[in-house]
């Protein structure tokens, strides 16, 4: 009854889902002759029966990496075909096109998922995170595919919605034959919704095990040199509308002491591009992109509007806003910086990394600033105080180096349903 019951109200509310989905709007990458694959119209893998990995955009798609290296590392032989929801994700995906193939995903309508599954005839499922569609599960089930969720996490909030429409979730969790969780907390949500211990295990954070070859420590540097090598320079990574005002408030505010300093400003969403860059020149600061190719010393604010280029940036700046935690999104990967040894601030608002966060801000990892103003003043005392800042840096790289291990007991756990 429940999942006929989805089913209808899926395909009423279809219009309005697909105008999200494919709606064009500036900046904004289509999906070009590609998108009938989100109907289950794929082309057939040139692999057979190949393990089907679903990484929903670039956060799952960047953890899914190291993971999916790992696994043909233990396995050559193994086909793997990844797919994706979103463009941005296809384009990491098309990065590892010589271990993996790329399909976007099937939207969770049941004859989309049953073309797609006819078309592919994959192995087995493994989920990032907590990607759950009930027309996915349920397909998958009636063809004796094991299904894995992999660096699950649940916060208690998602607990808390999960828990109003118990029965739905009991729909979703009997068709999951595995959830390898993130943390002991994830997993007492799990037990606390009704998922049985034997479905259950802790392997730590996928995350943890990020690693950056020396070509991003060079690159970096190659444009730390660009920018102004002995300049102050700072980044505010994967913002948002609403919090873009905010940083470049502080900005300001830290030209008034520091009139030499940069900022790396890197929007979440590339669409936001030219709205951003547009935000930047009412703000009479000096702008220039990073698709330009000509830099100049008066530059006070470089945009990061290309795809991929996160990590070099990230190693070019001395300090690290992470963004999407000045306004209420929950915060984003605290774990990139921290990899590459950054002092890391943040806003309020993490929910969406509240394990990661504690343990970094118990490691003296972090610093946690509330508004513009706190920003600026934060930056000023670190940009003038190096051994804090490094310190900082050091103390990150540290809670990163002591997490690690979460991909090999990934395999462990993957390994019986291969």
């Amino acid at each position: 009854m429940i999942a006929a019951l989805y089913n209808v109200l899926i395909h009423l509310f279809s219009p309005i889902l697909l105008a999200m989905l494919y709606w064009p709007k500036k900046g904004k990458p289509s999906f070009g002759k590609r998108w009938p694959e989100h109907l289950g119209l794929v082309p057939r893998s040139s692999q057979q029966n190949p393990v089907w990995l679903h990484a929903v955009s670039v956060g799952e798609m960047i953890a899914a990496t190291p993971l999916i290296k790992a696994i043909k590392a233990e396995y050559p032989e193994l086909p793997i075909l990844v797919t994706t929801t979103t463009r941005t994700g296809a384009d990491l995906a098309a990065k590892l096109s010589d271990l993996v193939e790329h399909r976007y995903a099937p939207l969770d309508f049941p004859w989309a998922v049953a073309l797609f599954l006819h078309r592919i005839k994959p192995r087995a499922l493994l989920i990032m995170e907590t990607e759950l569609w009930p027309n996915w599960l349920s397909a998958c089930a009636k063809r004796d595919l094991p299904v894995m969720v992999l660096n699950a996490r649940l916060s208690a909030r998602s607990a808390a919605r999960y828990k109003k429409f118990h029965s739905v979730f009991r729909l979703l969790s009997n068709n999951i034959c595995h959830i390898a969780c993130q943390y002991p907390a994830d997993a007492q949500r799990f037990i606390n919704l009704g998922v049985k211990k034997d479905k259950l295990s802790i392997t730590g954070s996928i995350k943890f095990d990020i690693t950056y070859g020396a070509e991003i420590y060079e690159k970096g540097q190659q444009l730390r040199i660009q920018l102004g090598h002995k300049r102050p320079i700072w980044i505010a990574a994967s913002t948002h509308e609403g919090e873009d005002e905010q940083i470049l408030a502080a900005h300001k505010l830290l030209l008034t002491i520091l009139p030499d300093a940069l900022l790396i400003l890197v929007p979440r969403h590339p669409q936001r591009f030219n709205q951003v860059a547009e935000l930047v020149k009412q703000q009479k600061l000096t702008l220039r992109r990073r698709i330009q190719s000509d830099m100049a010393m008066s530059t006070q604010v470089y945009l990061g509007d290309t795809m991929g280029e996160l990590p070099l940036m990230l190693a070019a700046a001395d300090i690290t806003f992470v963004g999407g935690s000045l306004i209420a999104r929950g915060g984003h990967n605290l774990l990139e910086p921290a990899t590459l040894g950054k002092a890391i601030l943040t806003g309020p608002s993490i929910f969406n990394f509240t394990d990661i966060y504690q343990r970094l801000l118990e490691q003296e990892a972090l610093i946690t600033v509330n508004d513009s103003t706190e920003l600026a003043d934060t930056l000023i005392i670190l940009f003038s105080d190096k051994a804090t800042r490094l310190q900082l840096g050091e103390n990150a790289l540290a809670v990163v180096n002591n997490n690690k291990g979460a991909i090999h007991k990934t395999l462990q756990q993957i390994q019986p349903f291969l």
